[in-house]
């Protein structure tokens, strides 16, 4: 369940958090087009500033193909697309002029290394995005957005430690918003929430434009919501929307504060707004799993097969699957898949959300001793998430551990009792049949 979390999202995400950063290559401004901007002509009105930017790019890159800059730059921006779409059909796009940026420049090309690192990284190849986050290091040892792609890849692999090393030395080299978001994520994954908040906070301090801080609302957001806190999650987006008032992650964060507190009309209609914008599989799946948590079924079910011929396409562009799918397939359709799904992305993904997303498919195929080791692995860094505990719980129940699971499910409803529409109620549930048992 998607709603669970901000682990995925923000590990993922942070790959383009400033990843802008590595390329000398000028956006267009922001309420210029890149056409206007060739032209030298004035402000009209604002098209999308990363839409823009390609414009321009491609535009450049038409009287200048060779332009190892600009194709690197452009890769970038496909990847960032890719991102902000939901599309994942501008991964071989951006493939493509990255390596050709990196065939016209053969030397310390860092640019599009770093280029190719978000782009693995978009794709869950995350090995491949290790290999040229170091190759990008070694040829720009100063550059603070490499050693930020570089945290990212190894927390994906699962080495906590190596990228809490790289956040350090990404801080050290400078300190803003990008480095503090993932300062704070170090902090969220080891279960220490008033740090990932202060260090969080101290980001939207230090951001540098409307798009920084809109990225530090929504997560300040998530760290609210992820501690039971959907009130102070709503006051974040509000206030982000302010600041940003076209960002659809805010306005989805809206709707997922509002449906925790109980407001379904306005949370459905945030939440549909969200994924008109831009469908992506987390909103799309958070919006099923309201309408089926109001028995709304034949709604929820547009909404499965929406997030189904997402997973195809991702896969058709070259991303690999993992815990996400595993665990749709676990709670809304094939255990089997859910199981071979989650075993592969193990191999590519070895991060305590797949961790969990195998405990999890091995519990719905009967496996429960299985499970049990892998929803251990999940929680070993000391995480909060009410979900990986919530499986854990149900886990031990099925193992006839009453008192662990009893235990477990105490602790997902103190870390979170909103974790889930369909699954919180669940939980409270199985813990008054448990306490009932006592």
């Amino acid at each position: 369940m998607l709603a669970a979390g901000a682990t995925t999202a923000l590990g993922v995400g942070l790959f383009l958090a400033g990843g802008l950063g590595l390329a000398p290559w000028p956006a267009a401004p922001t309420g210029t087009s890149a056409a206007q901007v060739t032209a030298g002509e004035g402000p009209a009105a604002p098209p999308d500033p990363l839409a823009a930017d390609i414009t321009g790019v491609q535009a450049h890159l038409r009287q200048s193909p060779h332009d190892a800059v600009a194709l690197a730059t452009l890769g970038l921006d496909y990847v960032q697309q890719a991102k902000a779409t939901a599309d994942p059909t501008y991964y071989p796009k951006a493939e493509g002029v990255l390596q050709r940026s990196l065939q016209q420049d053969t030397g310390a090309n860092f640019t599009a290394m770093g280029g190719m690192a978000a782009l693995e990284a978009g794709r869950h190849h995350f090995a491949q995005a290790l290999t040229w986050a170091q190759r990008a290091i070694k040829a720009n040892p100063y550059n603070a957005s490499l050693y930020g792609t570089l945290a990212d890849a190894y927390t994906q692999l699962g080495r906590y430690d190596d990228a809490a090393d790289a956040v350090q030395h990404m801080v050290d080299l400078r300190p803003g918003s990008p480095s503090l978001s993932r300062a704070s994520y170090v902090a969220e994954l080891r279960g220490d929430i008033p740090t990932a908040r202060a260090d969080m906070q101290r980001a939207l301090n230090d951001a540098a434009g409307p798009s920084d801080r809109a990225f530090a609302f929504y997560y300040l957001g998530e760290l609210a919501f992820n501690s039971g806190d959907p009130a102070t999650e709503l006051a974040q987006a509000q206030a982000g929307l302010r600041t940003a008032p076209t960002s659809t992650a805010l306005l989805q964060a809206k709707g997922h504060a509002e449906a925790a507190l109980g407001r379904t009309g306005p949370a459905i209609a945030d939440l549909t707004r969200a994924v008109q914008r831009v469908p992506q599989p987390e909103y799309v799946l958070q919006l099923g799993e309201l309408y089926q948590s109001l028995g709304r079924t034949k709604d929820a079910d547009q909404q499965y097969q929406v997030f189904r011929a997402e997973q195809r396409l991702f896969t058709a562009n070259g991303v690999a699957l993992d815990s996400d799918a595993a665990l749709f397939e676990a709670d809304h359709g094939d255990p089997a898949r859910a199981l071979t799904i989650a075993r592969q992305g193990l191999k590519t993904r070895p991060f305590m959300d797949t961790h969990d997303a195998l405990a999890w498919a091995l519990h719905a195929a009967g496996q429960d001793r299985q499970a049990l080791a892998e929803s251990d692995l999940a929680l070993a860094q000391g995480t909060r998430n009410a979900l990986f505990h919530y499986h854990r719980a149900m886990i031990q129940r099925s193992l006839g551990n009453t008192g662990p699971a009893r235990d477990d499910l105490s602790t997902a409803l103190a870390i979170n009792p909103h974790f889930s529409p369909l699954l919180a109620p669940k939980a409270r549930a199985a813990l008054a049949a448990a306490t009932g048992q006592a």
